[in-house]
C-alpha cells in the first residue's frame, strides 16, 4: 500500500490530465483541426482529379495519389503548434510539442519524397526490365534511410548527443567502403548493366577478348554467359562494364549473313549472280532460321590472283541460325554451280621462269 504500482501512477497521472480543462481543449482542439484538415486534403484531391484526368501525362497522377495521406500528416502536425498558440498549457510543455511536431514535420517529408522517388522509379521500370529488378533493393534502402533518420532524430529530442555517432558511422563507412572496395565496384557495375541494359538476360554477346555466348545471368557482382559448347563463364560486373560489347540482339535479333566466294574469270557474271541468289531464295525460305520474305543479293568486289570474287548477303533470325543456312547453302549452290558450268577455281599461281645469257 506505501508502494503503489506502476498501474496506480499511471491511473493517477491521467486523472490529473483529466481534471486540468486545458489539456481536454487542447485535445478538443487537436481534432477539430485534424477533422478540418482531412476535409480540406479531400477538397483539394477531387480539385486536382479532375484537373488530372484531362492530362496524359501519368506523373500528375503520381504525386496526386501519393501527396494526400502526407499532406493530411503536415496539417495534422500543424495542429500541434495551432494548440501551443490558442491553448494555455504548462510552459514546460509548449516547447516539447512544438519539438516534437518539428521532428514529425521532417520525417513525413522524408516519408513522401521516399515514397515519390519510389513511384517514380516503378514508372520507369514499366519501360526498362532492369530497373524493375533493382527496385525491391533500393526501395528496401530507401526506408531504411527513413528509420535510421527517425532514430537520429529521436535521439536528438531525448537529449541524446548524436554527433559521435555520427562520426563513428562516418569512419566505419569508410573503412567498410576501402575494404569491400572491389566488391562495391562490382555491385555498382552491376547496377550500371541493369539500368542502361547494354547487355539482357538471353542476348547473345561478344566481348572485346572473343569470348561469345548467351548471358544467362546479371548478378550483384558478376554476369554469367553460357558459350555454344554449353560452358559456363562467370565475369566480374566491373570488368563486362569496360569491355567493348557486341550484343547480336540489339537493336534486334535478325542480322546479315555474309559468304565470300569466287568464280572463274571465264565466267558469265550476270548468270553468277542470278544462279546465286536463286539458290539463296530457295535456302532461306526452306531452312530453319532463315528469313524467307528478305530478298539476297551479292556483290562483286575484288580481282584476285585466280577469281572475281563476290560477297552473298543473307538475313538470318538471330546469331546462331547462321551456321545451318550457311551449311545448306554451300551444298545447294555446290550442287547448282556444277549443273550450271560454273566454276569455282582452286589456287592458281603461273610461274615464268626466264632464261638469261
Amino acid at each position: 500500500q506505501d508502494h503503489p504500482g506502476v498501474a496506480s501512477v499511471v491511473m493517477t497521472k491521467f486523472a490529473v490530465i483529466l481534471s486540468d480543462y486545458r489539456f481536454l481543449a487542447a485535445a478538443v482542439v487537436f481534432l477539430l483541426w485534424a477533422g478540418l484538415g482531412w476535409l480540406l486534403v479531400k477538397g483539394v484531391e477531387r480539385l486536382a482529379g479532375r484537373v488530372v484526368k484531362g492530362t496524359a501525362n501519368k506523373i500528375d497522377d503520381l504525386i496526386l495519389r501519393e501527396g494526400q495521406l502526407p499532406l493530411w500528416l503536415l496539417l495534422v502536425i500543424a495542429g500541434f503548434f495551432v494548440v501551443a498558440r490558442t491553448v494555455e498549457l504548462p510552459a514546460n510543455i509548449v516547447p516539447r510539442l512544438e519539438r516534437f511536431a518539428s521532428l514529425l514535420f521532417v520525417l513525413v517529408v522524408f516519408y513522401f519524397v521516399a515514397r515519390l522517388l519510389v513511384s517514380f522509379a516503378r514508372l520507369a521500370a514499366e519501360r526498362n526490365a532492369g530497373l524493375r529488378s533493382v527496385l525491391p533493393t533500393f526501395s528496401r534502402l530507401g526506408n531504411l534511410v527513413v528509420i535510421g533518420a527517425a532514430a537520429v532524430m529521436f535521439m536528438d529530442l531525448l537529449g541524446i548527443s548524436v554527433t559521435p555517432l555520427l562520426a563513428s558511422l562516418g569512419i566505419a563507412g569508410l573503412a567498410i567502403g576501402l575494404a569491400l572496395q572491389e566488391t562495391l565496384g562490382n555491385f555498382f557495375a552491376g547496377v550500371y548493366i541493369l539500368l542502361s541494359q547494354p547487355v539482357r538476360v538471353g542476348d547473345y554477346i561478344e566481348l572485346d577478348n572473343g569470348l561469345k555466348g548467351y548471358v544467362v545471368n546479371i548478378g550483384w557482382r558478376e554476369t554469367r554467359i553460357r558459350t555454344l559448347p554449353n560452358n559456363l563463364v562467370v565475369v566480374p560486373n566491373s570488368k563486362l562494364s569496360q569491355s567493348i560489347i557486341t550484343n547480336y540482339y540489339l537493336p534486334g535479333t535478325e542480322m546479315a549473313c555474309l559468304i565470300d566466294l569466287g568464280v572463274s574469270y571465264d565466267s558469265d557474271l550476270k548468270k553468277v549472280e542470278a544462279v546465286t541468289v536463286d539458290v539463296a531464295q530457295e535456302v532461306l525460305k526452306r531452312v530453319s532460321g532463315g528469313v524467307g520474305n528478305f530478298e539476297p543479293f551479292i556483290r562483286y568486289h575484288t580481282f584476285a590472283d585466280f577469281s572475281i570474287n563476290f560477297t552473298v548477303i543473307l538475313k538470318v533470325n538471330e546469331f546462331t541460325d547462321q551456321y545451318l543456312v550457311k551449311h545448306e547453302f554451300v551444298k545447294a549452290l555446290h550442287e547448282r554451280y556444277k549443273r550450271e558450268g560454273i566454276q569455282i577455281p582452286f589456287p592458281i599461281r603461273d610461274v615464268n621462269i626466264r632464261k638469261t645469257g
